[in-house]
């Protein structure tokens, strides 16, 4: 599923110069959808819910909140220089780019009112293969925040601490979401938005100050002087946009072991005999995209993501959530891309350049025998190349 509230032409994607990329490269359908668990690389057999693992280092064929100083106790290498160099690149291309850059060339965008029916949006977005959608108040026209697949955990969350309520499940609206927050007492609606003409840089910043994902983009219209939601921008897209325009990704080639990027300590894992609804549980509290899934070895045989969630409950119908999540993953589409995974000595220009060429939103870390070791999101990289030895820049301009 994509990630954001737009369906586009795949074969149209936007570059630097504004021009058309690759067919295939982005777009509605996955990318990964087509080449990822078939390209010739080193895949774990796949199993029945148990998608193969693509790891960047093999897969590519070639060994490559707070601003965070780099390192100064030691003298500074050309790895150091050639990292620094990297990531002032990027910032330099954020902060002359602007967020409208990053959109294809060809898309539709699907806005849901907030007085739609829950169920009806969720028919909406499986129809069209999206887990998120801008939300809009026609009562005083103006943009209300981003439905994510979150909100219907939410929903989930609270039917599960009120089952006499079950039955008014069909009547309930997406403008009764801010209720059901308050009950359970988690994170507010996204309702971060920048101007697509601001910097990407800018936007960026915004996502990363909010924990946000994704971006809606919001204009005033012309004549009415109302505003309007142009586009939903992604982290996934922000740095592919930055992978295929910026060379100077080349230079990033610390590991992950060095850099100490992800997360290595309190990861929330389950079994495939694990309940659904305590996978949940475990997406809500800790508020978190996705859990590993691990043998009683600590191998790591799959991962329960929150967009799982919503193959279960398409129709609003809820007794799917008492299955296993073994049973859960088997209902994938047959066009899911798998698990991407790298090792903690994988190089950062490596894993820019398996966001260059799939579809991905995460990285299982693993060692040789595939056990589980952490995690790198796709806002763990867009914290580091924002944050990393940002005022140590600011000093030297």
């Amino acid at each position: 599923m994509a990630e954001e509230g737009v369906e586009e032409d795949p074969s149209k994607l936007p570059t630097a110069s504004g021009e058309a990329g690759v067919a295939g490269d982005d777009g509605g359908e996955p990318a990964t959808r087509r080449s990822g668990m078939t390209a010739s690389s080193t895949t774990t057999p796949a199993q029945a819910g148990h998608e193969g693992f693509v790891q960047p280092s093999s897969y590519l064929r070639r060994p490559r909140g707070q601003s965070r100083p780099m390192p100064s106790a030691k003298p500074e290498t050309a790895v150091d220089r050639e990292q620094r160099k990297g990531l002032q690149s990027i910032r330099a291309f954020l902060k002359v780019r602007t967020s409208y850059d990053v959109l294809p060339l060809s898309f539709r965008l699907i806005i849901f009112d907030t007085s739609l029916l829950v169920k009806k949006s969720l028919a909406i977005l499986t129809q069209n293969g999206i887990v998120s959608a801008p939300l809009w108040d026609s009562r005083t026209s103006t943009f209300a925040g981003l439905l994510t697949t979150s909100d219907y955990i939410n929903v989930i969350q609270y039917y599960c601490l009120h089952p006499e309520e079950m039955s008014k499940i069909d009547q309930f609206r997406l403008n009764s979401l801010r209720a059901i927050e308050k009950e359970i007492n988690v994170t507010p609606i996204e309702t971060v938005s920048i101007h697509p003409l601001r910097p990407l840089y800018e936007a960026c910043r915004r996502m990363l100050e909010s924990r946000a994902r994704r971006i809606p983009l919001v204009d005033i219209d012309d004549e009415t002087k109302r505003a309007m939601v142009v586009s939903v921008v992604t982290q996934y897209r922000i740095l592919k946009f930055v992978a295929v325009n910026v060379v100077e990704t080349q230079l990033l080639r610390k590991p992950l072991r060095e850099l100490n990027l992800g997360t290595y300590k309190n990861l929330e894992t389950a079994r495939m005999e694990t309940p659904v609804l305590d996978v949940i549980q475990q997406l809500v509290h800790q508020n978190i995209s996705s859990v590993p899934i691990l043998t009683s070895d600590g191998v790591v045989t799959n991962v329960f993501e929150a967009v799982d969630v919503i193959t279960l409950i398409k129709g609003m119908v809820y007794e799917e959530l008492n299955l296993s999540v073994g049973e859960a993953l088997q209902k994938r589409p047959e066009d899911f891309p798998g698990i991407y995974t790298c090792s903690i000595d994988d190089r950062l220009d490596t894993i820019f350049d398996t966001i260059r060429k799939s579809r991905v939103h995460r990285f299982v870390v693993i060692d040789e025998a595939n056990r589980l070791v952490g995690v790198l999101t796709l806002s763990d990289i867009l914290e580091y190349v924002l944050l990393e030895g940002e005022r140590d820049d600011d000093r030297q301009d």
